[in-house]
């Protein structure tokens, strides 16, 4: 794609200026709780096809819409019953939910499926640029497709530089993953996130977790964002362990056979002095690690490791989330 300056915005003429670029039908990143999203007009097929191009996303991937309020949800896509009673437990916030979308979402948003991703952002910056520009905003995380997610405006230049139109700075995003995926209809998860199957339960029922089929499917039978396929990837190997011993001894085994290795470190766990070190955090503060994750495979990967040992944390509550991240990052490209 053809070079282009990307215009680094910040406070509130920064948020003008890039409601005005989304208006115009142009692409901007900016901070949701989760992560930098990557935003056009959702209605504009024009203006979403920009974010593919910038993306190199391939086309059979569904895009995600934002929305400030229910007149624009309305807009886009058609509440069920068990969606309303989410919507008023969780709206604002990290849940994104499967819903029959409205004739004005264009295809290539939903990729041909019925259902558009939909969810309405937490973080008052988002909130507020989604206002002012007047239009649902289509916005995947504001990276490469399929590299690690950012959590900073840093994070999304690093990627995406001269390849949109504009970043508003944020700061550090809190949540640190993807917003849970959720199809109210069918109460599954497609995508574990912030919103945990503990917090669901209650206001709509069980909720199970998606589990990719057996069999090899093809990338247009997908059901949902970010499934089924390697995503969320430093350039470094990511390879996982479940236990502070195998993480030692793995370190060993791998420097030994002249690795670069970084290593997730938790705080208390014990690493080779030879590795390269990101400190994760609280082992047993989960949302800690969450916030942490993508940073950390950005950092390490920015020292020039070959190969990034993680340890797992528990399958429960956003460790879910991480867990998740984590296993498709670290599958064969």
């Amino acid at each position: 794609m053809a070079a282009q300056t990307t215009e680094r915005l910040s406070g509130a003429a920064g948020l003008l200026r890039a409601a005005e670029i989304l208006r115009n039908g142009g692409t901007a990143a900016f901070p949701t709780e989760t992560v930098y999203g990557l935003g056009a007009n959702a209605l504009d097929p024009n203006a979403v096809e920009k974010i593919f191009v910038a993306k190199d996303r391939p086309s059979w991937d569904p895009l995600i819409v934002h929305v400030s309020d229910r007149a624009m949800l309305n807009s886009v896509a058609h509440v069920t019953p068990r969606a309303e009673a989410l919507i008023a437990a969780f709206w604002p916030g990290p849940l994104t939910l499967l819903l029959p979308r409205t004739s004005s979402v264009p295809e290539a948003v939903t990729a041909g499926r019925p259902l558009v991703g939909v969810r309405m952002p937490a973080h008052p910056l988002a909130a507020a640029l989604i206002r002012e520009a007047g239009v649902p905003i289509a916005a995947p995380s504001a990276n490469r497709f399929g590299h690690t997610s950012p959590t900073t405006a840093r994070h999304v230049l690093d990627d995406l530089e001269g390849r949109i139109d504009a970043v508003l700075d944020g700061g550090p995003t809190s949540v640190g993953v993807e917003s849970t995926v959720l199809d109210p209809n069918l109460m599954l998860i497609y995508r574990p996130g912030a919103i945990t199957p503990e917090q669901l339960q209650p206001v709509a029922g069980p909720a199970n977790l998606y589990h990719p089929p057996a069999t090899p499917t093809t990338p247009q039978s997908l059901p949902s964002p970010g499934v089924g396929i390697r995503h969320y990837a430093p350039h470094a190997r990511v390879l996982l362990v479940n236990t502070p011993v195998e993480l030692q001894q793995s370190a060993d085994d791998l420097l030994q056979s002249g690795e670069s290795l970084g290593i997730m470190l938790p705080e208390g766990w014990l690493a080779p002095s030879s590795a390269v070190i990101f400190p994760w955090g609280d082992w047993h503060s989960p949302s800690t690690l969450a916030k942490n994750l993508f940073a950390g495979l950005r950092q390490l990967d920015e020292a020039g490791v070959s190969t990034i040992l993680c340890p797992l944390p528990p399958a429960h509550g956003i460790g879910l989330a991480i867990r998740d991240r984590l296993h498709k990052a670290a599958r064969a490209k």
